[in-house]
Order: C-alpha cells, then sequence, then structure tokens
C-alpha cells in the first residue's frame, strides 16, 4: 500500500465509509520495504503483535547492518537479532550505541523503548547448566516482548529432589518453558505437576544416541503429561514467541 492509497483509506474512515475495525484488517496488509537485499516487514507487529526479528547466521554483516539502520529510521520499536555472535553485536555498534548483547542467549537487544511488563510470570526451566544458552535465549526474548521471567535452572530428573523443591515456583507460573536435553523426561515431570501450558524446548545436548537433539524431541512429542507443547531441537526464541502469546491472553 503506498502514501495515496493509504490516504483514500484514512478519508474513508474520516467520511464513515469504513469503520476503524476495517481499516486495521487493510492496514494488516500494508507492504514491507525492499532493501533489495532483504524486504523488511515493518508491519508485522500489526498483524502478529511483534515485530520482525532478524535471524542473523547466513546474513552478511553489512546486511544485517543495514536492516538494523533501515528499521531504526522507520520506527521505534525494540529490535531483536537472534543468533548473533560478538562480531554482529560489533557490527550493530557501528550504526546504534542503543544494543546490548546477551553473550549467553547469542542474541542482540536494540532497546529503544521500554515495555510493560506482564504480572503474569514465564518460567524457564532447565534440565541441565548445558541446557543455560538454550534457555537464555528463551528468557531474553520473552523479556524483550515484554514478559516478566523467572529462571529455574539445572533441576534435572537425575536429581529430581532439586525440582520438587521449587514445587511453589513452579505452580505461580503462567507459562512454563521447558529445556532439556539427553532424553528430555523434564518436560513430561514439569507436565504432570502443573496446571499451566508447558512448552518444551528439546535441545542438541547429550551423549552419542541422542542424535543431535532427536532423543529429546521425540521423547517430549510422546509425553504422556498433558499440555506440553514442544518446538523445535534448540528453539530457544520459538518457545519464548509462543508463551508471551499465551501469557498475553491472561487477564
Amino acid at each position: 500500500m503506498d502514501k495515496e492509497k493509504l490516504r483514500i483509506l484514512l478519508e474513508q474512515v474520516k467520511d464513515g465509509q469504513m469503520d476503524v475495525e476495517s481499516a486495521i484488517n487493510n492496514l494488516r496488509t500494508l507492504p514491507y520495504a525492499d532493501l533489495e537485499y532483504a524486504k523488511v516487514d515493518h508491519h508485522r507487529a500489526i498483524r502478529n503483535g511483534y515485530p520482525e526479528v532478524i535471524y542473523c547466521p547466513g546474513k552478511s554483516l553489512e546486511h544485517i547492518k543495514g536492516i538494523v539502520q533501515h528499521m531504526i529510521e522507520y520506527k521505534d520499536n525494540n529490535i531483536i537479532a537472534s543468533r548473533a555472535s560478538k562480531e554482529v553485536y560489533e557490527a550493530i555498534c557501528e550504526v546504534t550505541d542503543e544494543a546490548e548483547y546477551f553473550e549467553m542467549a547469542r542474541t542482540v537487544v536494540v532497546k529503544r523503548q521500554e515495555l510493560e511488563t506482564s504480572e503474569k510470570k514465564i518460567l524457564v526451566v532447565t534440565g541441565g547448566t548445558a541446557d543455560i544458552p538454550v534457555a537464555e535465549e528463551a528468557a531474553v526474548t520473552a523479556e524483550v516482548l515484554g514478559n516478566g521471567v523467572e529462571r529455574l535452572y539445572d533441576v534435572g530428573v537425575a536429581g529430581i529432589h532439586r525440582l520438587l523443591s521449587k514445587t511453589e515456583m513452579l505452580m505461580e507460573a503462567n507459562v512454563l518453558i521447558v529445556v532439556a536435553g539427553m532424553e528430555g523426561a523434564l518436560a513430561s515431570v514439569v507436565g504432570g505437576l502443573v496446571d499451566k501450558p508447558v512448552i518444551a524446548v528439546p535441545t542438541s545436548v547429550g551423549y552419542g544416541a541422542n542424535f543431535g537433539g532427536l532423543s529429546a524431541l521425540l521423547c517430549m512429542l510422546n509425553s504422556c503429561a498433558s499440555g506440553v507443547g514442544v518446538v523445535n531441537i534448540d528453539n530457544g526464541f520459538g518457545a519464548a514467541y509462543l508463551a508471551s502469546m499465551i501469557n498475553k491472553l491472561a487477564k
């Protein structure tokens, strides 16, 4: 939709030819900005509730810088660059001094506005400390998306008393993200303890026969606990995005 079509749309609303709801539905289909090497979807927040996120692997530093610069110039939304290396962070710092690097999460956040944090909490749980990088990707993403986040790490089933000692913390969460490798049993255990949605994240952590996280993925998909959903291997970002959408539905 170009400026002329947008002007006509606004005139139709003003003149009563179109109601506000219909206008919003039209705005949901607004176009992208074509940078030749990337088509930046500035209006994703209108359609989906959150702005577009920059997935860094496979992109050149110059392209990442260009996308960030364009997003900064267009609107004052917070910007997330996921799976970012320190090199990517340093490149982004060349176009803005608002960038912060969360090394464990491999995430760069360009924080341009404060978000209202929901009172309902998302709890991120891990089986072991080796799962923390994926868990931190989830936790940082959820925080930037405006959620209150708590962390409960290293409470895997090999020492289940560690988890059971935190039962109250589990019960207080509105959504739980459970990150685990090996056989991925932690998601089923947590799912059997709580009455809230559990988003399971299998990780590629484990010995030889874990097949790069496939064993944990299959275990989580076959969970006997109800209310457990599963995202892809090592996909902390996807888990956080889904958890945030669920959390925002809470009254």
